[in-house]
């Protein structure tokens, strides 16, 4: 078992997964652990559905062939998901992630083609035995949602706990009529993301992206007075 603090410094969002499978019995305990998340009165307002074998190939090929055959039909069910125009700093980190990513796949600046095959590896779970598929009832305020986001972590961690791997993708918010359809949800669940969960493929190019964080005195101020 790995410490609080091994687990989190070791969590990385992985593009490459090798296809041995994932018990259910320890999705269960990964999904136990996590729902051990605070949240607001107790309230609880996660939702998971766990996709493996047919099922997750139902929802790779369903959503992919909006992705390659109805370009500009998706739409997230949130906007704006991240900021309405991205601004410095945030922009220079997003193009430094993006650029060590599609250089370590053999991608140039410019070439949409291979930049779009790539980002379908999202909704082929990155080879991942494991899909999962968050939501959230449609009409929970902001309060909820960062409960939401310290569950997800939580099922992360957890996950870092049993030797196994994730990514955490936005991805499948925006393909949010999709899934809604393909498992069969009322229209007031809101897809919150989607994640892959499996044994990182560490022979893959991809799997040496390493992300930097800034230092502390970047976005932390200590007051005494």
């Amino acid at each position: 078992m790995l410490s609080v603090d091994d687990a989190i410094t070791s969590r990385r969002s992985v593009r490459s997964f090798l296809p041995e499978p994932v018990s259910q019995e320890t999705i269960r305990h990964i999904l136990d652990v996590a729902k051990r998340s605070p949240s607001g009165t107790n309230m609880q307002p996660w939702k998971v559905h766990v996709l493996t074998g047919g099922a997750k190939e139902r929802m790779s090929e369903a959503i992919l062939r909006e992705f390659f055959g109805a370009p500009g039909t998706h739409e997230h069910a949130r906007e704006p998901f991240y900021l309405p125009q991205i601004r410095e700093p945030y922009l220079a980190r997003r193009r430094k992630v993006g650029w060590d990513m599609y250089g370590l796949v053999g991608i140039e600046k410019g070439d949409k083609e291979k930049m779009q095959a790539q980002h379908a590896e999202n909704f082929r779970f990155f080879g991942a035995p494991v899909g999962l598929i968050f939501t959230i009832d449609e009409d929970f305020g902001w309060g909820s949602w960062l409960d939401f986001g310290m569950f997800l972590e939580n099922v992360m961690l957890a996950a870092r706990g049993q030797g196994l791997d994730t990514c955490a993708q936005a991805a499948f918010g925006t393909y949010h009529k999709v899934v809604r359809n393909v498992l069969g949800l009322d229209e007031d669940q809101t897809v919150v993301c989607g994640m892959s969960l499996g044994k990182e493929d560490v022979s893959a190019p991809i799997s040496q992206l390493r992300t930097e964080r800034e230092d502390l005195g970047v976005f932390v101020t200590f007051r005494d007075e």
